[in-house]
């Protein structure tokens, strides 16, 4: 990775934690198929400090959904079950479990009711429990709705099929991971929190009371996390796993388009959840996110296949705001690169005619003549007048690119020290702008 860019990164780190006051976030960035830059930073426990460092743990919360996901693919791969067997094949006795499907678990379709809703420790979360206790508690009530006709976030789906996987095989769902998945890839530092609590080595979790401090954090009680939040992992083991996915390491290239194709409801109506990941889009570009939340940790997980990036951001404080901004911050440095080999020309190109407009002028050779017609001596003029009553520039930099029209359509920021605008230029092969309009 540059220098330029890895400075990059760690201005947007410091700028995080000193807006989110989070102790400290923990980064592995994957480019071009390989971990191009990890680096921790702040402090992994406050009390005695102790520096982040990336090979420190921290808790992934939910994003341990995709690694249930992905061992059930294998479990397909293998023939030993489908995503369509009826939950009643396993667990008969659940609400309605012959007519829901292992697939509509897997993508929070199911109905079955959260056992876990809540941002904090309820008291009753600090007591052990079993994955059976869960099911028998919140597996049998009522349904929320009928299979398959809406979506509802449910840790309860997770619970469910982690325990068919484990009647599959025969033995724990760490053990089938750890297997199948974590030793194949060389995640060492992965853990199973059901088994295995945080230690002094790794990373403390925090949380706060309104603008308060940061004060310890009490972990739930050992087996509520169980297939749906149950690990902890070091940033860079995580970014092993988005190699893989990137890959095809270990799923096949079928399994892979199965766990990444957004679920319907059953009036066709499509989600934005595939299975135990979340799937949009980014600029024509597939994305793969899924955060995670436990007590004391927040993770974002996110992974652009088709570009062969991905950005993982860890952080010790729940609730905190850091690993949204910074994984939206480091996206642009990774992907304009990869899908905008002209973006640094379009920037100067971009740069060079607002210096120009804020003289009430434009060099017309740089326009097509739909472009040349719309710079009238009015346009110029009010251009001229407007952008210099917001005082000096403090930066212009390209936010996104697309294709529209069979042109290159490039979003930029344009920023004052009062106000921000929003420009856009439309680029036709050869160079020439047939837009560049500022709101």
């Amino acid at each position: 990775m540059p220098s330029a860019v890895a400075a990059k990164i760690d201005e947007i780190a410091a700028k995080a934690l000193s807006e989110s006051g989070a102790p400290s976030v923990s980064i592995a960035v994957v480019q071009s198929g390989k971990i191009a830059f990890e680096k921790a930073y702040g402090k992994a426990r406050l009390d005695p400090p102790v520096d982040a460092r990336p090979e420190i743990r921290y808790c992934i919360g939910s994003v341990s959904k995709q690694f249930l996901a992905g061992s059930v693919l294998l479990l397909v791969q293998d023939g030993k079950l489908s995503l369509d067997d009826k939950v009643s094949r396993y667990l008969p006795d659940l609400t309605r479990a012959g007519e829901v499907t292992i697939r509509q678990l897997l993508t929070h379709t199911s109905g079955y009711q959260d056992y876990y809703p809540q941002d904090y420790v309820a008291p009753f979360m600090l007591k052990t429990v079993t994955a059976g206790q869960i099911i028998d508690r919140w597996a049998r009530k009522p349904l929320d709705f009928d299979p398959g006709t809406r979506w509802q976030y449910s840790n309860t789906n997770f619970v469910i099929a982690g325990r068919i996987l484990e009647i599959v095989t025969g033995g724990p769902f760490f053990d089938f991971l750890s297997k199948r998945i974590l030793k194949p890839l060389g995640m060492t530092s992965a853990i199973n929190l059901a088994d295995q609590a945080m230690g002094p080595q790794d990373a403390a979790g925090y949380t706060r009371f309104a603008l308060g401090p940061p004060r310890p954090a009490a972990p739930e009680g050992r087996g509520w996390l169980f297939a749906a939040g149950e690990l902890a992992m070091t940033a860079h083991d995580l970014a092993l796993w988005d190699i893989s996915l990137i890959e095809h390491k270990l799923l096949t290239p079928a399994s892979i388009e199965t766990m990444t194709t957004p679920a319907r409801l059953r009036n066709g109506t499509p989600t934005d959840y595939a299975l135990g990941i979340g799937v949009t889009d980014a600029g024509g570009h597939p994305k793969l996110q899924h955060g995670g939340a436990v007590s004391g940790f927040v993770s974002l997980n996110t992974i652009w296949p088709d570009q062969g990036a991905a950005v993982v951001v860890f952080a010790n404080e729940d609730g905190s705001s850091a690993t949204g901004a910074i994984a939206r911050e480091i996206a642009p440095l990774l992907l304009t690169e990869a899908e905008d080999p002209d973006a640094a020309r379009a920037l100067e190109q971009a740069r060079r005619i607002f210096d120009g407009l804020l003289e009430g002028k434009i060099d017309r050779e740089l326009l097509t003549s739909n472009a040349e017609a719309f710079f009238t001596r009015q346009v110029l003029e009010d251009a001229s007048a407007s952008l210099k009553a917001q005082g000096p520039l403090v930066s212009l930099k390209q936010t996104s690119v697309e294709l529209r029209g069979g042109m290159t359509y490039r979003h930029f920021e344009v920023k004052f020290k009062e106000k921000t605008l929003h420009l856009s230029t439309l680029t036709v092969p050869g160079g020439k702008l047939e837009q560049y309009l500022i709101q």
